[in-house]
């Protein structure tokens, strides 16, 4: 992997070790670069991502990090994978969430005069989305955003439509917020249909930085309890993933997981 420190597996899932400044320029010369070879998708990795795509989860073979026509850079994005990560590489790692890192992807967007796009959500996120990135990022180049039925995502003709529509625009970075396992599902289908160099799976980031959904304080996320706010404020919708589903997984973090030798 370009621009990477290193790799673990926590909990049967791969992941990319990165500092945050490395990261940022990987992808500023991806977009601002000559076109690369294949599309870049980004994804974090957090205990949901290991419930869904580690050593027993039902989707373990759709992120291949070794995939000829796309690249997979999965980042650390959960206090208990970052504390794994530094026990068994003897080093710290920053936590690289998705909504911190994506005003600083829309810059370096901006700088490199990449044009962007955003899909999934809801239309009025969208609409405030467009005012904020206007005020923000006023020289930023947005081709598009798309709000596709659940309905349109699992039929393939028209989900084949839809990154028809997206490469009409000349999108060079795709935002994709659709929710853990179906954002990854549809970069590893329809990356390359896309026409995006790099696609970023970030899930509720657009709606933090549009305002429609609210990010825990500052405190809160030093502490590292992120998810227990956003359990709080979200309990029917959150209750399965953190309760449920999240036991198991930490038990995979503490015993499937190791240094990459790849």
């Amino acid at each position: 992997m370009t621009g990477t420190t290193g790799r673990v597996v926590l909990g049967g899932a791969v992941v990319d070790l990165y500092e945050r400044d490395r990261l940022l320029a990987t992808l500023a010369d991806r977009l601002g670069g000559p076109p690369p070879p294949r599309p870049l998708a980004v994804a974090s990795a957090n205990l949901d991502h290991i419930h869904h795509f580690g050593a027993r989860g039902a989707h373990r073979d759709v992120i291949d990090a070794d995939a000829p026509d796309l690249e997979w850079l999965v980042l650390l994005d959960g206090a208990p994978l970052v504390h794994r990560s530094t026990v068994l590489t003897g080093r710290d790692w920053p936590l690289l969430a998705g909504s911190d890192l994506l005003p600083r992807i829309l810059a370096a967007a901006e700088d490199a005069g990449a044009t962007v796009g955003f899909l999934g959500g809801l239309p009025r996120t969208h609409a405030i989305l467009g005012q904020v990135l206007a005020q923000r990022h006023s020289g930023l180049k947005v081709a598009g955003m798309w709000a596709p039925a659940r309905a349109e995502l699992g039929d393939p003709a028209r989900a084949a439509a839809l990154a028809g529509a997206i490469a009409a625009t000349g999108v060079d970075l795709l935002v994709v917020s659709l929710g853990k396992p179906r954002q990854e599902q549809w970069i590893q289908r329809y990356a390359r249909d896309s026409g995006a160099r790099v696609l970023l799976a970030f899930g509720a980031s657009a709606d933090f930085l549009a305002g429609t959904a609210r990010r825990a304080p500052g405190w809160v996320r030093r502490l590292r309890v992120e998810w227990l706010y956003r359990l709080v404020r979200e309990p029917r919708r959150l209750a399965r993933r953190y309760l449920v589903q999240g036991p198991p997984a930490l038990r995979l973090l503490r015993t499937e997981s190791r240094v990459s030798q790849s």
